[in-house]
């Protein structure tokens, strides 16, 4: 075509910005062209003007977008997750993440969480002093629910029902566990993050680490112990601040509502309201902190837990100090004592391949001797227990483990010594989600602690555990 007629079609096309289109007509005579039809002329073909090429472009620019977006949407929300990816392969499959998240397609920064957990245990006690009993129970029965309020705000809790059938203490009752908000880097750095309300305390190692986690599922006596001394169950209502410094210094500060009569044990095991009359009369709030360093490059501690089934390595090790400036206890024999409890945690713990090891020792100070005595008198009491476990990823990630505790319930007062030991193994069949094991545990109890409280007591116990979760 002439470039005298392309000049003259850009520019009817052009001028034609009223038109959504335009059909062009040209008499092969003359060449001439024509916007309406007449004797001769031979349609060209329609043209769209320039406005309504402008129109079309951006509606299918805004289409593209709009694909976009709901393509990014897609990978987000709308989805249901709850396998572990990182997982290594078992028997029964990778390991799931516990408990499942919901995100819904319109906020992914929003999501829901929920899962369950049961452990279960059959096992055979021996006492040289009271003979032998069998017993089955449930260990831990769990419901559990999280919800994401956006980007830095969601809310965890539990619902439980631990030891249910234990020994005669029949079905047992349902109760809250943790109920705690998390904000999470409100300022954009994991060095500031916060809990409200019912979340633990970093009294111990062992105690913070989820009992879906722990090599055996009772964990040392020394630690639960302390799990008790400076607040209800780790977690009585309280405030916390933590955070990291890229994964190599951890801390935890955090203060609130200290113990609870009916959990606070003597060096004897029994607790404040155990003896008539005995109560918590009054109290301050406890107040203290943890920390830990992991000193070697490339050896950092990204998660708490007591197995890693043979993946990766760290080391790390840490301290902290709690305490309750005043707990004011009584009981009806004229005992009375304003107590100060304090509590000295020291934590080592490592991992290469598939051995891991993991040690701690407790300091308790004021620890009453007998809460039904007419005179409290108050001492220190201290103990420690070290454990290891070593999995065979390439035998079915079948784990061998053991576990030494040695706690001198009240220094210097003979009686009062506490030994256990524990042999055992677990069976990974799909990680933590699904998992047997049996072990064999030797107990030692003093002659003031003992069952008779007269000479020293032996205790053997054989227990066959079981574990499920999602």
């Amino acid at each position: 075509m002439k470039i005298t007629t392309l000049s003259i079609l850009t520019t009817l096309a052009l001028a034609s910005t009223s038109l959504s289109a335009l059909t062009l007509y040209q008499d092969p005579a003359t060449g001439q062209v024509f916007t309406k039809e007449g004797a001769g002329r031979v349609a060209m073909g329609d043209f769209v003007d320039a406005k309504t090429v402008y129109s079309e472009n951006e509606a299918q620019d805004v289409k593209i977008e709009e694909a976009k977006v709901q393509s990014t949407s897609a990978s987000k929300g709308n989805g249901i997750t709850i396998i572990n990816s990182k997982s290594p392969e078992f028997l029964l499959g990778q390991e799931t993440h516990i408990n499942m998240k919901f995100v819904p397609e319109d906020n992914p920064d929003m999501w829901l969480k929920a899962g369950v957990r049961i452990q279960g245990s059959f096992e055979n006690v021996d006492s040289d002093q009271t003979g032998s009993q069998s017993d089955a129970y449930l260990r831990r029965v769990r419901f559990e629910v999280a919800a994401g309020f956006g980007k830095h705000s969601s809310f965890v809790m539990d619902i439980r029902n631990d030891k249910a059938n234990y020994q005669q203490k029949g079905e047992q009752g349902f109760n809250v566990g943790d109920a705690y908000v998390k904000i999470k880097k409100p300022f954009d750095t994991s060095l500031v993050n916060f809990k409200l309300y019912r979340a633990k305390i970093d009294i111990s190692r062992t105690e913070t680490v989820k009992s879906a986690r722990v090599l055996a599922y009772d964990r040392p006596k020394v630690a639960d112990y302390a799990a008790q001394y400076i607040t209800h169950n780790r977690r009585g209502t309280n405030v916390q601040m933590y955070g990291d410094w890229e994964k190599k210094i951890h801390y935890q500060i955090a203060t609130g509502d200290a113990t609870y009569e009916g959990k606070l044990d003597d060096a004897l095991g029994n607790a404040v309201d155990d003896a008539a009359g005995g109560e918590i009369s009054k109290q301050t709030f406890f107040y203290g902190g943890k920390i830990r360093f992991s000193p070697f490059d490339g050896w950092e501690e990204t998660k708490r837990t007591e197995t890693y089934f043979g993946e990766g390595k760290h080391f790390s090790v840490g301290a902290g100090y709690w305490a309750v400036n005043s707990i004011q206890v009584q009981n009806t024999a004229g005992g009375k004592e304003d107590l100060k409890n304090e509590l000295i945690n020291l934590e080592v713990s490592g991992h290469y391949g598939g051995f891991f090891a993991q040690a701690e020792y407790f300091k308790f100070k004021d620890v009453v001797e007998d809460f039904a005595a007419a005179t409290l008198n108050t001492g220190d009491s201290s103990g420690w227990y070290a454990t290891s476990e070593y999995v065979f990823s390439d035998f079915y990630y079948i784990a061998p483990f053991i576990r030494y505790e040695d706690w001198d319930r009240f220094d210097d007062k003979a009686g009062y010594d506490y030994e256990s030991k524990i042999a055992g193994i677990n069976w990974y069949l799909r990680g933590n989600t699904t998992k047997i094991g049996l072990y064999v545990q030797k107990e030692t109890f003093g002659t003031s602690i003992s069952d008779n409280g007269t000479s020293e007591e032996d205790i053997t116990t054989v227990r066959l555990t079981s574990q499920w979760f999602f």
